[in-house]
């Protein structure tokens, strides 16, 4: 018998970084962006309570399903556990993450 697939999807918003589990990841119905549903999280029970993660908990409560822009989803794995969600700063040291250089009407990049 086949679990139903899960996901990790890392992604950048508002300068942030990050790193969710979901049962669901499609393009959705919003043209360039990838709809994320059912979202799970570590176990209640668990006697250590990351920071980190009871944020997110907090921010994504009431969403069934969020949609992010294509070009900020950076990688999106299908694994056979969930681990932890977090969130991390984009730049920084250590980052590992490189910002995509978004371009104005003059041809020069944002600062």
């Amino acid at each position: 018998m086949k679990k139903d697939p899960l996901y990790r999807v890392v992604f950048q918003s508002e300068g942030q970084v990050y790193e969710i589990y979901a049962k669901s990841v499609s393009q959705g119905s919003l043209f360039g962006f990838v709809e994320i549903g059912e979202l799970v999280f570590g176990e209640r029970s668990s006697v250590v309570v990351d920071p980190g993660e009871e944020r997110l908990k907090a921010k994504f409560a009431d969403v069934r399903a969020f949609h992010v822009p294509i070009h900020a989803v950076l990688r999106i794995d299908e694994v056979l556990k969930p681990g932890t969600a977090k969130i991390t700063p984009q730049d920084g040291e250590g980052s590992k993450v490189t910002p995509f250089p978004i371009y104005t009407s003059t041809g020069k990049p944002e600062s």
